[in-house]
C-alpha cells in the first residue's frame, strides 16, 4: 500500500513538474481559488444584512444600497469563476499537448521490436484516450477540489462565526453524507477502471481489423469478427451503466441529506427565532449557505475519482514516456560523402533471444554494385534489410558502411542515404506529390516530376484528376496495388540514396510495369548500391553476385553464371522458374 502511494505521489510530482513552463498561470489559479473561496460567503452575509437591518427597519435606502453591493459582488464572482475555469482548462490543455507531444515523439522513436509487442490500439489509447484523462486531472482535478474545499472551509467558517449551535444542528447529516460519498466513490472508480481497460480493448480491436478487413472479408469472418466486437463493446457498456447507476443513487442522496439539513435548520431556526436567539436573516443566509456548501460536496467525490482515473491514465501514459527500448541515436558521423561499401562481418540476430534468424552471417557488397539476396520465406532476407537501416539491432557482430560501425553514423544521416522499396507499400492520406516527397518543403514539383519522368509513371499520375495534387485515400485504397508499388519507387529515389533496395518490389506489378519499371531501376542503380530482395529470378539475373540463404545462412553465392554451373539450390531455383514459364 505504501509503495503504491508512493508511486502516486511520484506520479503526481511528474505532472507537476509538468505545469513548469506555465506556472505563472498555475500560481494565478491557486490565488483565484481562495479568492473565490473568501467571496463565496459574501452574497449570503449580504442577504442577512438585507433582511435583519433594512427590511425589518424598512430602510429603502439601504437595501438598495446593499443590493447594489450584492449584484456587483455577484457580478465580480460569476467573471472570476469564468476566468478560473478557463485558466485550469487552458493550462490542462497546454500541458496536454506538451506531453502528447513528448509520447508520439517517443512513440516514433521505438525500434521495431516495440511494435512487435505492443499493440497499435493500446499506443492509440495512451495518446488520445489517457492524454484527455490527464486533461481532467488539471480541469476537474486538483486544482479544482482544493477550490471546492477552501469554499467547503470558508463557508463552514462563517456559519460557524454567525451562529455556531444552528451550524452544528444543520451539519448532523454529514456523517451521512460522508457514508454516500464513500460507497459512491468506490464504485465510480471501479466503474472508471472497467471503462478504461474497455476503450483499450476496443480500440485495439477496432485498429486492429479495420487494417484487416480484407482478410475479414475474403475469409468470410464478419460475424465471428463482429460477435467478438459485441462482447467487448458489452463490457465497455456495462461498465459506463454502473457508473451511471452510482450517480444515479449519490445525487438524489444528496438531495434528500441537503433537505434533511434544511429540515433540521427550519425546526431549530424556528424554535430559536421565537425565543428571539436567531434572526430571519440568520435564517434566511443559512439556507444559502447550505445550499453554496452541497453544491461542492456533490461533485467532490466525483472529482476525487477524475483525479485518481488521472493519475492512473498518466501512470499507463509515463510507462511510455519511460521506455527504453528506444533507438539510441547516440552516432554522430555524417561524411560529406557515402559511398556504400557494405560489409556483414559474423552478423547474429533474432527477433527473440530464443529464436535467431541469422547466424554468423559474413558477406561484402562493393560500393557501386548490384547484390540480390534469394532464399526461402524465412530464411532471413528481409532481416539483412532491417539491420541495415538499424529497425533492429544486431544480437552479435558488426555492420560496417564505408568501414565503419553503422552504430556509429547519425541515424537520421544513415537512412535519408538508404532508399527501400518494400512490398506492402503504406501510403499517407494526403497527395500523390505529398506522399513522394513524405511533406519535405526542400522537394520541389519540379524535382518529382522528373523523378517519375524517369520511371515513366508520369503518364499515369497525370491522368489522375488533379494529377500529382490528386488524393490518395488512407493506405492508399483509391489506387491499385502496382500504382501504389510505382509511386513507392519514386518515394525512395526522391532522395537520391547511395545505397537502393528492392526488397520483392516487384512482385505486385504486372509483366509489363515491371518492364517499365527495371528499365528505369537499370538508369538508377548505375554508380548506387543496391541490394536486391526477389523470388522472381528475372530481376536479379543482373546482379554482379547472388547470395543464396537457407536457415539464416549464406548457402551459396557467387555470380549468375556461377551459380548455375554450380548446380546447387540456385541453379535448382532457376530451373523451377524456367519450368513455370513454360
Amino acid at each position: 500500500m505504501e509503495q503504491k502511494t508512493n508511486k502516486k505521489l511520484h506520479i503526481g510530482a511528474r505532472l507537476f513538474a509538468a505545469t513548469r513552463p506555465y506556472r505563472r498561470t498555475l500560481w494565478l489559479t491557486v490565488f483565484l481559488s481562495i479568492f473565490l473561496a473568501v467571496l463565496g460567503p459574501v452574497r449570503p452575509w449580504l442577504i442577512q444584512i438585507s433582511v435583519d437591518r433594512y427590511i425589518a427597519n424598512n430602510l429603502l435606502y439601504g437595501l438598495m444600497v446593499v443590493s447594489a453591493i450584492h449584484f456587483g459582488a455577484l457580478v465580480l464572482e460569476s467573471l472570476l469563476r469564468f476566468y478560473f475555469l478557463y485558466r485550469i482548462n487552458w493550462l490542462g490543455q497546454r500541458v496536454v499537448n506538451d506531453i502528447r507531444k513528448s509520447v508520439f515523439q517517443k512513440i516514433i522513436g521505438q525500434s521495431n521490436h516495440y511494435f512487435d509487442t505492443t499493440p497499435i490500439g493500446t499506443l492509440t489509447t495512451r495518446t488520445i484516450n489517457d492524454m484527455e484523462a490527464l486533461n481532467d486531472v488539471f480541469a476537474e482535478g486538483i486544482i479544482s477540489i482544493v477550490a471546492d474545499i477552501l469554499m467547503i472551509c470558508a463557508i463552514i467558517g462563517t456559519m460557524l462565526y454567525t451562529d455556531w449551535r444552528l451550524t452544528l444542528v444543520c451539519l448532523t447529516t454529514f456523517p451521512l453524507l460522508l457514508i454516500a460519498t464513500y460507497f459512491f466513490k468506490e464504485s465510480v472508480r471501479k466503474s472508471f477502471q472497467r471503462v478504461r481497460n474497455a476503450v483499450a480493448a476496443l480500440n485495439t480491436f477496432v485498429q486492429e481489423h479495420l487494417s484487416g478487413m480484407y482478410i475479414v472479408q475474403v475469409f468470410a469472418a464478419e460475424n465471428k469478427e463482429s460477435k467478438k466486437f459485441r462482447e467487448i463493446n458489452k463490457e465497455h457498456r456495462n461498465a459506463n451503466i454502473n457508473a451511471i447507476f452510482a450517480y444515479s443513487v449519490f445525487f438524489p442522496v444528496v438531495e434528500i441529506i441537503l433537505a434533511l439539513s434544511l429540515g433540521l435548520l427550519v425546526w431549530y431556526g424556528a424554535r430559536q427565532m421565537i425565543g428571539y436567539d436567531v434572526t430571519p436573516g440568520v435564517i434566511v443566509s443559512f439556507i444559502l449557505y447550505l445550499n453554496l456548501l452541497f453544491r461542492p460536496l456533490r461533485m467532490l467525490a466525483d472529482k476525487f475519482n477524475v483525479l485518481q482515473m488521472g493519475v492512473v491514465a498518466a501512470e499507463r501514459v509515463y510507462s511510455v514516456l519511460d521506455h527504453r527500448n528506444v533507438e539510441q541515436n547516440s552516432g554522430s558521423y555524417q561524411p560529406a560523402q557515402l559511398r556504400g561499401e557494405i560489409s556483414f562481418r559474423d552478423v547474429t540476430f533474432g527477433y527473440s533471444p530464443e529464436k535467431t534468424v541469422l547466424q554468423h552471417l559474413s558477406f561484402e557488397v562493393r560500393a557501386g554494385s548490384t547484390v540480390a539476396i534469394v532464399g526461402p520465406t524465412g530464411a532471413g532476407k528481409s532481416s539483412i534489410i532491417s539491420l541495415l537501416n538499424r529497425q533492429y539491432e544486431v544480437s552479435s557482430g558488426k555492420i560496417l558502411m564505408d568501414g565503419t560501425d553503422i552504430r556509429d553514423y547519425d541515424l537520421d544521416y544513415l537512412r535519408r542515404h538508404i532508399g527501400l522499396v518494400l512490398q506492402d507499400v503504406f501510403l499517407f492520406s494526403g497527395s500523390i506529390f505529398e506522399n513522394i516527397t513524405l511533406r519535405n518543403p526542400r522537394i520541389s514539383l519540379e524535382a518529382v516530376i522528373d523523378v517519375c519522368r524517369l520511371l515513366g509513371i508520369d503518364h499515369f499520375i497525370e491522368s489522375l484528376p488533379g494529377g500529382y495534387y490528386f488524393k490518395v485515400m488512407e493506405r492508399g485504397g483509391s489506387l491499385s496495388q502496382g500504382q501504389r508499388q510505382l509511386l513507392s519507387f519514386a518515394r525512395a529515389l526522391i532522395y537520391n540514396p547511395s545505397i537502393l533496395i528492392l526488397d520483392e518490389a516487384t512482385a505486385s506489378v504486372d509483366s509489363e510495369s515491371e518492364q517499365l519499371i527495371q528499365k528505369a531501376i537499370d538508369k538508377m542503380i548505375r554508380g548506387r548500391t543496391s541490394i536486391v530482395i526477389a523470388h522472381r529470378l528475372s530481376t536479379i539475373r543482373k546482379a554482379e553476385k547472388i547470395i543464396v540463404l537457407q536457415n539464416g545462412q549464406i548457402a551459396e553465392q557467387g555470380s549468375y553464371q556461377q551459380l548455375l554451373d554450380l548446380g546447387g539450390i540456385y541453379a535448382g531455383l532457376e530451373a523451377a522458374a524456367m519450368s513455370q514459364q513454360d
